[in-house]
């Protein structure tokens, strides 16, 4: 296809599990940081990982093995934002070039570029995938009809600073926006009123949303907190020894992952709060930490251009996890090291 890439760069090198030593996949190709992350949701075909990254080439992997798929050519500058829609069949990215583009992630075709005002942060679809979110640097939410496309997008006004993050929540009744005049806010999709408002005393610099017990991940300075989504009411917070840049709660809820400034990922004890492990794995700042769908991985981006994939239960055999001991490899251990790709269909 047309604007797919691909070179022996593109693919994530990978080193078996030793005992219980976390021993993350890297995957490479992108030549500049990397900014957001998003999972689909499992498909008949397994899960899939979209990248942003400043180079201005998103690419989309296999989810649980971290192989190149295909890279989306077409944006003119860095991309800030990129999500998967739940079966994989579309993805959306924001980026500098001041639009937001939907592709077929099938064929890797752009379907729609979307104009802004301004630079574009952050694309969201609703659980249907007939509508998109987007909101960036003009301070203002935007939602676009994808089956009307002639139709001018709903806009919704408030926040007094470029705005981070945007998502869906509530069934896409409502919406959750994150911007840089320090706040979070909760607007009614019907009314396009803003519900309640969270004022913190510094930006923050990342939020999720699970829609299974309706949790809201912010992270500001050192501090991951979670909070109800529907009233904004805080649940639990947690301190991290750096400044965190991104943090993803498992989906069981039994632990949470972050990354931060000083290049490290942590991981806590959901219940307690507990600080459980510590690793660098990367060679600059963790931008955006998430867990895959199943739970097994979560997958970071970094400063240094690389994604890497980390296993949730060391040792475990899983994707390109291959629990062997180094003098059960051969001279030739790409079989056991390597997975295939399988195609994607719609």
């Amino acid at each position: 296809n047309k604007n797919k890439l691909f070179s022996p760069a593109t693919v994530p090198a990978a080193a078996p599990t030793m005992a219980m030593r976390q021993t993350p996949l890297t995957c490479s190709g992108h030549t500049r940081p990397v900014v957001d992350l998003a999972f689909s949701g499992i498909t008949p075909f397994g899960y899939f990982l979209i990248s942003a990254c400043k180079d201005g080439k998103p690419m989309l992997r296999q989810g649980d093995t971290g192989d190149w798929i295909g890279t989306f050519l077409g944006h003119k500058g860095a991309v800030w934002g990129a999500t998967l829609n739940m079966d994989a069949t579309k993805a959306a990215t924001a980026a500098a070039d001041f639009t937001a583009k939907v592709w077929d992630s099938v064929s890797g075709d752009e379907v729609l570029s979307l104009a802004h005002k301004h630079i574009v942060k952050s694309v969201n679809f609703t659980q249907d995938s007939n509508h998109l979110l987007t909101a960036g640097n003009d301070k203002l939410l935007r939602i676009f009809d994808l089956s009307n496309t002639d139709a001018a997008p709903q806009e919704i006004a408030g926040h007094g600073a470029a705005i981070k993050k945007a998502l869906w929540c509530n069934d896409d009744k409502q919406i959750l926006s994150a911007a840089d005049d320090k706040t979070v806010r909760l607007w009614d999709r019907t009314s396009m009123e803003e519900v309640k408002t969270l004022t913190f005393n510094t930006s923050v610099s990342s939020m999720e949303y699970m829609a299974d017990g309706e949790i809201l991940v912010i992270t500001y300075g050192k501090t991951i907190a979670f909070y109800n989504a529907l009233s904004l009411e805080l649940i639990k917070i947690a301190e991290a020894p750096a400044p965190i840049n991104s943090a993803s709660l498992h989906p069981e809820k039994d632990f949470f992952v972050a990354g931060g400034e000083d290049f490290k990922l942590y991981k806590f004890d959901y219940s307690t709060q507990e600080e459980l492990e510590s690793y660098k794995g990367h060679f600059g700042p963790v931008h955006c930490v998430r867990f895959s769908p199943d739970g097994e991985l979560y997958a970071s981006g970094s400063e240094d251009g690389t994604l890497r994939l980390w296993q949730t239960a060391v040792g475990k055999t899983y994707g390109l996890w291959k629990c062997v001991l180094p003098e059960d490899l051969g001279a030739d251990n790409s079989e056991q090291m390597y997975g295939t790709t399988p195609e994607i269909k719609a």
